[in-house]
């Protein structure tokens, strides 16, 4: 069966979900073709107009580029500018064009993970971590109740669903304690006399709901608790940090490295024959703690100093924060914004084959696509 689209997108959501790329950028399918079938695919970094001449001469159908071609909004298309061209000629040709960009550094072994994964083992983790997705978030439901019932309460609640944790059931958590009440003239209370503060010993019970059986739950316990005004509190719960996804990374090394040695392993890995050092001034020397984000990674500067970096690699950065990290106490190495990203491409290909199997179309990597800057 050949490879559609969707079938494209599909594997590509499963090596980068969306949900991982950050809130400003703009990931996925930017542009349909005009036919669902796909059989060839170029991978670019940067979707230029030699590159778009390229994918037209190579017949492909589809372009998968990393930086998104269609970034801030267009309010009309005509050929002012570089990128309306670009876009209008993509829609001539009848591409689909997809970009899975800030998703694929967040995601498990996407850019960011190749780049930094060259200095040797150690434990790993996100500068910023993601949160877990939308399928995982839950409610919790808080009552107050009499000891006596809280059992019923509790198994009530687990029958409508709630109380599950992984693979163990009917988990609650109970906390004992007074309530008060003070019943108008029209009130029949279960415990106590209306007309007066009462002080009735309870039991906090709360337990986990799935927020999609939260209405069933709720009519549960109502059904279930002795009071004529049941006490339902419902609170919804962020989704945890997820510690190996998201922006950036944070590597404590088995083995610490000199400055001068991890700037050869980056030197290799992006092959390039220069990089940039921007020494801090404290000059450490060996490095266990290494933060990375490819690109440009200002943004994340001030999260790899607070989490102890002494060396942040980067593709380029802004003068006044190289000043900032120098005098943090952290090293900057700068290997060209789109060297550090580039080597990923044909890891995506290798990944895109496997995972659409004997179906898989052909992935080109782009000849035309080359970071602007020369040295002379």
């Amino acid at each position: 069966m050949a490879t559609t689209a969707e079938h494209l997108g599909s594997a590509l959501e499963r090596i980068a979900p969306l949900q991982y790329a950050e809130e400003w950028d703009n990931v996925g399918l930017l542009l349909r073709g005009v036919q669902d079938k796909v059989e060839k695919v170029l991978l670019t970094i940067d979707l230029t107009e030699p590159v778009l001449e390229e994918t037209v001469e190579l017949c492909a159908d589809t372009v998968i580029a990393y930086h998104p071609p269609i970034f801030t909004p267009l309010n009309r298309l005509d050929s002012h500018s570089a990128s309306e061209r670009i876009v209008l000629g993509a829609a001539r040709a009848g591409l689909h064009i997809y970009s899975p960009h800030t998703a694929l550094d967040a995601a498990p072994g996407g850019v960011n993970d190749w780049l930094i994964d060259c200095l040797g083992g150690g434990d790993k983790r996100a500068l910023v971590s993601v949160v877990a997705s939308a399928q995982s978030e839950a409610c919790k439901i808080v009552t107050f109740c009499p000891a006596e019932a809280a059992d019923r309460i509790r198994d009530g609640l687990a029958a409508a669903g709630a109380g599950t944790i992984g693979d163990y059931k009917r988990c609650s958590f109970e906390i004992p304690g007074t309530g008060t009440f003070h019943g108008g003239a029209a009130s029949s209370p279960t415990v106590g006399r209306s007309g007066r503060l009462e002080r009735v010993s309870e039991v906090r019970l709360e337990m986990i709901c799935p927020r999609h059986l939260l209405g069933g739950a709720v009519k549960v316990l109502a059904n279930f608790h002795p009071y004529e005004e049941p006490p339902i509190e419902v609170y919804a719960l962020e989704p945890p940090p997820i510690r190996e996804i998201g922006a950036g990374r944070r590597l404590v090394l088995d083995r610490s490295l000199s400055l001068k040695k991890i700037g050869e392993l980056i030197k290799s890995r992006t092959d390039v024959q220069r990089i940039q050092i921007a020494r801090s001034y404290q000059r450490p020397q060996k490095h266990r703690t290494i933060g990375v984000c490819v690109g440009a990674g200002s943004s994340l500067l001030d999260d790899a100093i607070q989490q102890g970096c002494t060396v942040f690699i980067t593709g380029e950065m802004r003068h006044h924060d190289i000043l900032k990290a120098q005098a943090s106490g952290c090293s900057v190495i700068l290997a060209g914004h789109t060297n550090t990203e580039r080597g990923y491409l044909s890891i995506l290909a290798r990944k895109l084959t496997q995972e659409l199997g004997n179906d898989a179309p052909d992935f080109v990597i782009s000849r035309r696509d080359r970071h602007p800057l020369r040295a002379s």
